[in-house]
């Protein structure tokens, strides 16, 4: 195995990881709860699957030159604002995790057949001419950005908190400690306040 087979992998792994999280936060929700805003503009869980699914197709379809059927929506600069951050009635949570999962399989296609320095365009980044490394790391950064999104709707949702080992981190601990932990920053944040 080389050094590039090795960084790959690396990248793979973290990608992989970010996507096994993002789908585990829908896991035993109504539909509606995976649709419920949850932010002022309007955050929600099935969403932010919806959004990386077209994320995955266009930076690892048309930016590398493949072809990613139906991420045309997605590449086109027109139309409604932030179509892609919420699903329509007519989408199933099926249907939008069968999409993010097929671009999982272009993303790994394009990874598995392409050396990590083959150059690609993102017509709309200030510096166009990329790598497919650059675009890997971006790609990795945002899947976990939004997985951080999810954690947190999830947890305003019903409490559901971690990746249920998953790269947990939590302190095994009470509810009744989780209560006063809050209390106690809640207090600490009203002194720093009042300074």
């Amino acid at each position: 195995m080389t050094a590039a087979d090795d960084a790959k992998a690396d990248l793979r792994t973290y990608l992989q990881e970010g996507r096994d999280v993002l789908v585990l936060k829908l896991e035993g929700l109504s539909e509606y709860d995976l649709r419920r805003p949850r932010t002022p503009t309007g955050t929600n869980l099935l969403g932010l699957v919806k959004h990386l699914a077209f994320v995955e197709l266009g930076y690892f379809g048309p930016v590398f030159g493949r072809p990613a059927p139906g991420v045309e929506p997605w590449m086109a600069e027109e139309g409604e604002p932030n179509w892609d951050m919420w699903a329509t009635p007519e989408e199933t949570r099926a249907d939008v995790l069968a999409r993010y999962r097929r671009a999982w399989a272009l993303t790994d296609a394009t990874v598995d057949e392409l050396p990590l320095d083959a150059t690609g365009r993102v017509p709309w980044w200030s510096r166009p001419e990329v790598t497919l490394h650059r675009v890997l790391v971006h790609v990795i950064a945002e899947t976990h950005r939004h997985a951080g999104h999810a954690d947190i709707v999830r947890e305003l949702l019903d409490g559901s908190v971690g990746n249920q080992g998953v790269g947990d981190n939590l302190p095994d601990v009470d509810e009744a400690w989780w209560a006063a932990h809050r209390e106690r920053l809640d207090e600490v944040a009203r002194q720093a306040g009042g300074r």
